[in-house]
C-alpha cells in the first residue's frame, strides 16, 4: 500500500492534462461516501472548496462542457465562467469553454443566465423528434446542433461536438446522462470526488441507468485535500 500525498496546484493541470488521443470524454462527479450523487435534489450540499477548485480546472482545460437538461435546470446552471488564475490553460482558444446542453424536448428557459450571460455561445444538442415550435425559438438563443441519429444513440451528441472540433471533452452529468454515455461505451474517465459525508437516504449513484456490462477501469491517481478524496480512473482497453 501507498500514502498518497496531496499535489500543489501547478502539478494539478499537468495531473489533469487531456491525453493526445481524441475526442476523449471525461466525466467529474461528486458522491458521498455511502454513494449518494445529491443531496436532497442537488449535488451542492455534496461539494467544498477544493472540489469547486477542481471542478474550475477541469473546465479550463476542456474544449466543451457537457451536460443534461435535467440538470441544468435542477442545478440552476449558468454559464462557464473564465477565472484569472487559467492563465495560458485557454491559449488560443476562447476564454470559456462553451456549455453544450443535451435536451430531447428542448424544455429551456431561454431568457436564464445560461444562455444570456454566456461568453462563448452556449450549445444545445437535440435530435431529429424535437419540436419544430421548440427549436426556432432556441436558435435565438444558442447554436443548436441537430443530431442525424436516433436519440438511443448517445454517442450522435458527442460526435457532433467533436466535428466541430471540440474533442477534449468533459460531462458533468447528470447521473442519468452519464449512465447513456457509459452504456454507449464512449466514457474515456471519470473523475470521482468523494466528500467525507454519509447520507444514506434514495439518492441515485453517479450511473443512473439500467444494468450494463461491467466497465472496467484503471486507477489514474488519488488526491486528497480537506478530507475530500479525489479519484481519476481512466478506463481498461
Amino acid at each position: 500500500m501507498h500514502r498518497l500525498e496531496p499535489a500543489g496546484g501547478a502539478e494539478l493541470a499537468e495531473a489533469y492534462a487531456y491525453p493526445a488521443t481524441e475526442p476523449w470524454l471525461r466525466a467529474n462527479m461528486v458522491a458521498s461516501v455511502d454513494g449518494a450523487a445529491t443531496d436532497g435534489a442537488r449535488t451542492e450540499g455534496l461539494g467544498g472548496p477544493a472540489d469547486r477548485r477542481l471542478l474550475s480546472l477541469l473546465r479550463a482545460l476542456a474544449d466543451v462542457v457537457i451536460v443534461g437538461a435535467a440538470t441544468v435546470r435542477v442545478e440552476g446552471y449558468g454559464p462557464v465562467r473564465p477565472r484569472e488564475w487559467w492563465g495560458d490553460l485557454r491559449k488560443d482558444r476562447t476564454p470559456a469553454p462553451p456549455l453544450a446542453i443535451i435536451s430531447r424536448g428542448l424544455d429551456l428557459d431561454f431568457e436564464a443566465p445560461v444562455f444570456t450571460e454566456a461568453i462563448t455561445p452556449t450549445i444545445v444538442v437535440t435530435c431529429p423528434s424535437a419540436p419544430v415550435d421548440r427549436v426556432r425559438a432556441c436558435e435565438k438563443h444558442a447554436e443548436v446542433v441537430i443530431t442525424g441519429g436516433e436519440w438511443a444513440d448517445a454517442g450522435a451528441a458527442l460526435d457532433a461536438l467533436a466535428e466541430r472540433g471540440l474533442v477534449r471533452q468533459l460531462t458533468e452529468g447528470g447521473p442519468r446522462l452519464l449512465a447513456e454515455f457509459a452504456a454507449a461505451g464512449r466514457l474515456d474517465e471519470l473523475c470521482l470526488t468523494l466528500s467525507p459525508q454519509l447520507t444514506a437516504g434514495d439518492a441515485a449513484r453517479v450511473l443512473n441507468g439500467p444494468a450494463m456490462p461491467p466497465m472496467p477501469l484503471r486507477l489514474g491517481h488519488v488526491l486528497e485535500e480537506d478530507d475530500f478524496v479525489f479519484l481519476r480512473y481512466v478506463r481498461a482497453r
